[in-house]
């Protein structure tokens, strides 16, 4: 109870402030989402409400906000192209079904698996989009534009100096809005992006078949959304938790998730997860609570159906500078000397990490390949066995597994005759492809004409080699 309490009244003035800038920097990324996808407005901003709140009372990670995205935008382009925004809602809910289920099974635990230079790709790639997605704003706009979008970035990073009661982007948004609107200069604004809703969401559901044809259109959807979906979420989450130095349930992150799609797909809204800009934004202007999150969500609602009339003369010139500056802080600038210091094997991966990600728009992607080069890179590392032999003992030392019996085998080519032992005191065998290879070499030998005594097994290599003898 105290834990709860904590969470959501712990720090309240902040995370509401904090809340109401996230607010309004999730309106043009939910429009821009919105365009991608080829929907109405709505779908990507009632998305992002209720994913915001559904999630602020079920996630994990105190502060993470949950959106419409991007990444999930994209996967569902040619659903919506083929098949209409019925097919998007129901795969939305499907979604939720296959993450809540795959939270319960624990799929969080993959996130040890993913090693640091992978997390430091993420990142940087994550900072370079969030700045690429801003540029279509500035360039080829008017002077006032890049002033507009320069003297907020100047605003952000000397308002903390003097004020640290109110987050410095939102004191931004409000003086450059209100010169703008003072000046009646001509900038493109939030309203120039889209038409606004004026009623909450209502239930509904979605007006399809619901039989196994339908179930073959929308499962391999909702798998990719549902694989991207959590990945992007707990990559997020464990972002934040490094940030704030504090720790997260990311089962139950991944259950929240579920549980947030399931909702938003019932009240009309696309596929959300985590948004990890607008979460750095909430972390960066103090939030650190539920609350935080809550608010955004509702702050997003009461923005677009109450003061609709004033946020669509937010200039996108200010919002594009709070966005920027989002871009420098999350890129993490210590890569620089990461790659001078840290092996070449991890340099090349957290490079490609960030090559893979920006080619292919798509986060998930960049870090399952970055992963997989890892472990490739690792196998290679410890796959360096060494045989080593005198007066008929042949000693082995390193692994022996699947990617290392080829040298093993090789280096008892040139035995011809004779009596010869084996010793494994200072080696391991992993797995079947091991003892396999121990066996054919014994095989092979005897047929030369060739005793083989085999010793040095430790407990579990001489379990698992009597297991398949």
């Amino acid at each position: 109870m105290h834990t709860l309490k904590q969470q959501w009244f712990g720090n309240v003035r902040a995370d509401i402030l904090a809340g109401i800038v996230v607010g309004l920097a999730l309106i043009p990324e939910a429009l821009a989402f919105a365009f991608i996808l080829g929907v109405d407005p709505r779908v990507a901003l009632y998305a992002s409400f209720t994913m915001a709140v559904i999630t602020s009372f079920v996630g994990g990670r105190p502060g993470l906000i949950s959106s419409a995205t991007g990444a999930m935008a994209l996967v569902l382009v040619s659903l919506m192209a083929a098949h209409g925004l019925q097919y998007v809602l129901i795969a939305t809910i499907l979604t939720g079904v296959i993450q809540f289920i795959l939270g319960i099974f624990g799929v969080a635990n993959l996130m040890r698996f993913i090693p640091n230079s992978v997390m430091l790709g993420f990142l940087n790639a994550l900072g370079i989009m969030i700045f690429m997605t801003q540029m279509p704003y500035l360039i080829g706009g008017s002077v006032m534009t890049y002033l507009f979008a320069g003297v907020t970035l100047i605003l952000i990073y000397l308002i903390p100096r003097f004020i640290k009661v109110i987050p410095a982007p939102l004191i931004a948004i409000v003086v450059m809005t209100s010169i703008a609107l003072i000046s009646g200069v001509n900038l493109q604004t939030v309203g120039d992006l889209g038409t606004m809703p004026n009623t909450l969401p209502t239930f509904l559901f979605p007006d399809i078949p619901l039989n196994l044809e339908t179930l073959k259109i929308i499962l391999p959807y909702s798998l990719a959304l549902s694989i991207v979906g959590l990945l992007e979420s707990l990559l997020t989450t464990q972002v934040l938790d490094d940030m704030t130095d504090t720790p997260s349930n990311k089962h139950r992150e991944s259950r929240g998730q579920g549980i947030a799609n399931i909702v938003t797909g019932f009240f009309g809204g696309m596929a959300g997860c985590a948004l990890i800009g607008q979460s750095i934004i909430n972390i960066k202007s103090g939030g650190r609570g539920r609350l935080s999150t809550f608010t955004s969500g509702v702050f997003l609602m009461f923005l677009i159906i109450v003061l609709g009339d004033v946020v669509i003369n937010i200039p996108m010139p200010v919002l594009v500078g709070v966005m920027v500056m989002v871009s420098f802080t999350t890129f993490n600038w210590s890569s620089f000397k990461f790659m001078v210091q840290a092996p070449r094997s991890e340099t090349l991966v957290m490079v490609i990490t960030v090559a893979i990600i920006l080619y292919t728009q798509n986060l998930a992607i960049g870090v399952v390949v970055g992963v997989i080069l890892s472990a490739l890179f690792f196998v290679g590392k410890i796959s360096r066995v060494t045989v080593t032999h005198e007066n008929g003992e042949y000693r082995v030392k390193g692994p022996l597994f699947f990617a290392s019996t080829t040298k093993f085998m090789k280096s008892f080519e040139d035995v011809k005759e004779g009596k010869i032992t084996i010793d494994f005191e200072n080696s391991q065998l992993w797995d079947e492809s091991a003892v396999g290879a121990v066996l054919k070499l014994k095989q092979q030998l005897e047929e030369k004409g060739v005793k083989v005594h085999i010793q040095g097994l430790n407990s579990s290599s001489e379990q698992l080699y009597k297991q398949f003898t």
